[in-house]
């Protein structure tokens, strides 16, 4: 929907408030919440229009049905929210208080000329999210996550731990499900890559996506959860649920918060700890972020190959440091070396991911965990993303080249059916394109 289409002028908004005030006077609202969503927008529709015809000031057709749109998103919507949860091409919503809407959309941050009425006005819409799925936000409990119904992840914090007013994050939830082709597409691999990729998961090896937030990491593990054959038994494990894996046998799990009185939370860890009692073939965790990345190690370890999960770090090297620290989270007292030795028994291969100034997400390297060096975990860049400048438009240029280095997975993966020509880890013009 073109904003334009949407958003009123001065005098129209000033009908939409006295049109709004009548309007909550005359609707009986248990009543609404009584009858479908249909029935409801029709009887308010019904209402509004009236409410318009009696009106000594006349209204243009157009203006009637914008102000009508608005009430309706008003009174059984998010308000503001709600042409842009329609708009697919937006990624992210950010609402830094009433009067500061921006939006992420293809990769770049704007601006919008949307607003809320005031500070009131937005954490009605808060409380009307949270409320939803059986939260609550106030003074006492400022901050809180929850989920939209089309899965969309959802933070707000208020006052007086945000100094701007109330303050909203909205994670957009991807109906479409991506194909490989769409990141070649997209320039976020090469199809030389995606060849490796997929031989890589067919043959089980264990798989960290590294990246910073926003470098696509979940929709990566998405599209590289789409090899996993379709005979074996995945289950995943996430916080809010994100993964579309198309395979018949898939069983997802889902952290829990606590409840109102601070009761009945379930966390990752239990979940992952669950799974290994579930007769897996394959564990996918959407990201690892505290203590139960030790046990996600430990399956890692004990004969659950294939296993893929993601981590928030900016290079291979920090994932590592990351997975190290999550690791001491769990309060056993071990040493660091054995804690490396764990990590690097576990890790077959990790993918970074870049988020560039040109908004477009980018593999910029993929490397390979080899084990122990003394105390140091030793690793070889396969391939990386070797930038040459940025043109007039602002867009990143470069490419993927392999770095010539011969994985030691290729035997393991050539033993397993998966024969890759040798040609992929060393000829450049496999891999040619600017993007």
């Amino acid at each position: 929907m073109n904003l334009e289409d949407y958003i009123l002028n001065q005098e129209e908004e000033s009908h939409k408030q006295r049109l709004h005030a009548k309007l909550m006077d005359m609707l009986d609202l248990p009543m609404l919440q009584a009858v479908s969503k249909a029935q409801a927008g029709e009887q308010i529709e019904r209402l509004c229009l009236q409410l318009m015809q009696d009106s000594p000031t006349p209204l243009s057709l157009v203006s009637r049905q914008k102000i009508v749109r608005q009430i309706l998103d008003e009174v059984l919507g998010l308000g503001p929210l709600e042409p842009l949860l329609a708009d697919a091409t937006i990624a992210d919503i950010m609402v830094n208080g009433a009067k500061s809407i921006y939006v992420e959309r293809r990769g770049r941050i704007e601006r919008l000329p949307l607003t809320f009425r005031d500070d009131e006005h937005l954490m009605g819409v808060i409380e009307r999210i949270v409320s939803s799925v059986g939260r609550r936000i106030d003074e006492l409990s400022p901050m809180v996550d929850a989920r939209l119904q089309d899965g969309s992840r959802v933070n707000a914090i208020i006052p007086p731990l945000a100094l701007n007013g109330p303050t909203l994050s909205i994670r957009r939830f991807t109906v479409e499900k991506l194909a490989i082709e769409t990141l070649i597409d997209f320039g976020t691999i090469t199809p030389a890559i995606a060849q490796v990729m997929e031989a890589v998961v067919k043959g089980k090896l264990n798989i960290l996506i590294s990246g910073g937030t926003g470098t696509g990491k979940t929709t990566f593990l998405n599209v590289l959860s789409g090899f996993i054959p379709s005979n074996q038994r995945i289950i995943t494990v996430e916080d809010s649920a994100e993964l579309q894996l198309q395979q018949p046998h898939v069983v997802q799990l889902e952290s829990r918060p606590a409840n109102i009185e601070g009761k009945g939370e379930v966390g990752l860890r239990e979940l992952v700890k669950n799974t290994l009692r579930m007769r897996p073939d394959r564990i996918v965790v959407g990201e690892v972020r505290g203590a139960e990345a030790f046990d996600m190690l430990t399956a890692m370890n004990t004969g659950h190959e294939g296993s893929l999960t993601t981590v928030h770090a900016n290079t291979p090297r920090d994932a590592l440091g990351r997975l190290e620290n999550m690791v001491s989270m769990t309060g056993f007292d071990m040493p660091i070396k054995n804690i490396r030795a764990q990590v690097a028994s576990a890790l077959d291969l990790i993918i970074q991911l870049e988020r560039q100034e040109d908004g477009k997400r980018r593999m910029v390297s993929m490397q390979e965990v080899h084990g122990m060096e003394g105390e140091t975990i030793t690793m070889s860049e396969i391939f990386t993303f070797e930038r040459t400048g940025i043109d007039e438009q602002g867009n990143v240029l470069g490419r993927h080249k392999p770095t010539g280095v011969m994985p030691n997975f290729y035997d393991r993966l050539a033993r397993r059916g998966m024969v890759l020509p040798r040609s992929l880890f060393g000829d450049e013009d496999l891999h040619k394109g600017i993007f």
